[in-house]
């Protein structure tokens, strides 16, 4: 006797539909299971074993043959072995044929038959709404599937449960999505002492999603002004809410009470591998990048993480993707953030110390920022240089504007940038492409003459010219101005000048 039913298998952030064929055939007993699946899932066949024998549920003494098609599709991971237990069963005559060619299923079976949570369940809820199909998954699972809204998701507590929905003795409600409120956005924009022309600065990154360079001696608030730069940045939309939730869902980081809330702020150490920044391991998993989607990377000391690293982030940057690759698989990641880097102006950090300067100088200062080469530079639309802080700053109350107070002219920034880009795959002023800068951001005759003059006079390059434009275009945009003029582009281009040690 045949049957089958289904689950899925993890693509980057898609998640494929894969059949799982269960067939019960006379010969020597045994339990094989075929169609590419690594060791984590062959390894299912003694957990399916132990948990139906917790059941009071034996084997059939003949030959049990499980299929995952498509074959040639890579499977990973231990989220098989609920569909393998429902697909032996319903061979074995105790689930009907009828519900489990309605059901997508996922979870690991502890060898007492309990359902442990597995990553991936929201893209599975989207595979199943799309094939109109129910989903069941582990009871902590279930508030992470539940958010797709367009999916019946199913959530018993253990492999007993399944089987008693299945039969419909104790049938399961549908998982109902847990709505919380958007918490605390963290520390105020308020608290920094100073830095002004820092601080306007990542209110224009804010407003147009613009990578940022911070570059000062230590102490000079680096840390603390990238810290706070998520406390400006407007709400996610519904949209950026599934796709960053997506990534973490692969990632197994949603703590199953629902869709990710909060922007990402993502801030690795400068010794971490390319697999833990880039992606990739063994399960070409998402990497730092695609972690902050939608959100804010933060790499401090930039200059000390190794060149490879900060070569191979160049195209995500221009594409906003990522792709992974394995020996059997190429896996595309999304990783739209917003990039602020923050460097000491030399190795030493006294390059701009008068009392105490740094011993080689300028030497020190160029060997050190050169690290950083020269295309991934023209990559920042701004790059700031930081001066120390003062004791006389320190020792003054708190006068800068509050992070609200920010936030709501980035929000309004955003609001008119949604508005011009309603029927384009645009969503900021820094997806612009070069093609489309006349239309948008075209500055007025007084701007382009000196945009022209500081291009011949800095030797901007093409993309620094156009990374120009669209800074000038958020900076119109803050002002309220339907045109780029000429203080627009002067503002723009004082982020553009060459950082120094």
């Amino acid at each position: 006797m045949s049957a089958k039913t289904y689950t899925i298998a993890l693509e980057g952030v898609e998640a494929r539909l894969v059949e799982v064929q269960c067939a019960l055939s006379p010969g020597i007993p045994g339990f094989a299971i075929v169609g590419m699946a690594n060791k984590s899932v062959s390894e299912a066949r003694e957990r399916v074993r132990a948990a139906l024998a917790a059941m009071s549920i034996a084997l059939p003494p003949k030959k049990v043959t499980i299929n995952l098609s498509p074959a040639d599709l890579p499977k990973d991971g231990s989220h098989y072995d609920l569909p393998i237990a429902i697909a032996l069963l319903t061979a074995m005559g105790v689930v009907s044929e009828d519900a489990a060619n309605q059901l997508i299923s996922m979870g690991e079976l502890s060898l007492e038959g309990k359902l442990i949570p597995v990553i991936g369940t929201l893209p599975a809820a989207l595979t199943a709404a799309s094939e109109s199909k129910d989903l069941m998954v582990p009871t902590g699972s279930g508030g992470e599937a539940a958010w797709v809204g367009d999916a019946t998701v199913l959530a018993p507590p253990s492999l007993s449960g399944a089987v008693a929905h299945l039969t419909r003795k104790t049938p399961l409600d549908p998982v109902e999505p847990m709505h919380r409120a958007r918490a605390h956005s963290g520390p105020d924009m308020q608290d920094v002492r100073g830095q002004e022309r820092a601080k306007r600065a990542l209110e224009i990154a804010a407003a147009g999603r613009h990578h940022t360079l911070l570059v000062g001696p230590p102490g000079a608030g680096k840390s603390m002004l990238a810290a706070r730069l998520r406390s400006i940045l407007p709400p996610m939309t519904p949209r950026e809410m599934l796709e960053t939730s997506m990534v973490h869902s692969v990632a197994g980081l949603i703590d199953g009470s629902g869709l990710a809330q909060e922007r990402p702020f993502l801030e690795p150490h400068h010794t971490a591998s390319m697999a833990a920044i880039i992606g990739g391991g063994q399960r070409a998993g998402p990497g730092e990048i695609s972690l902050a989607h939608n959100g804010v990377l933060f790499m401090d000391e930039l200059p000390e993480f190794p060149r490879p690293v900060l070569e191979t982030l160049r195209q995500p940057i221009e594409r906003g993707e990522v792709m992974v690759s394995r020996a059997r698989a190429h896996v595309t990641y999304p990783c739209r953030f917003l990039l602020v880097a923050a460097a000491n102006p030399c190795r030493c950090g006294a390059a701009v110390d008068a009392e105490h300067p740094c011993r080689r100088g300028k030497i020190c200062s160029e060997e050190y920022l050169g690290r950083i080469s020269a295309p991934l530079m023209d990559r920042f639309d701004m790059r700031i240089n930081l001066p120390p802080v003062s004791v006389f700053d320190l020792e003054q109350a708190p006068t800068g504007e509050s992070s609200a107070t920010i936030a709501a002219r980035v929000a309004q920034a955003r609001a008119v940038q949604n508005q011009r880009y309603e029927d384009t795959p645009l969503s900021v002023n820094a997806d612009l492409h070069a093609n489309a800068l006349d239309a948008v951001a075209k500055p007025d005759e007084a701007g382009q003459e000196m945009l022209r003059k500081a291009a011949e006079k800095f030797g901007l390059t093409a993309r620094g010219y156009h990374r120009v434009l669209r800074v000038a275009r958020t900076i119109a945009d803050l002002a309220g101005s339907e045109q780029v003029q000429r203080n627009h582009i002067g503002e723009a281009l004082s982020f553009r000048l060459p950082i120094s040690g």
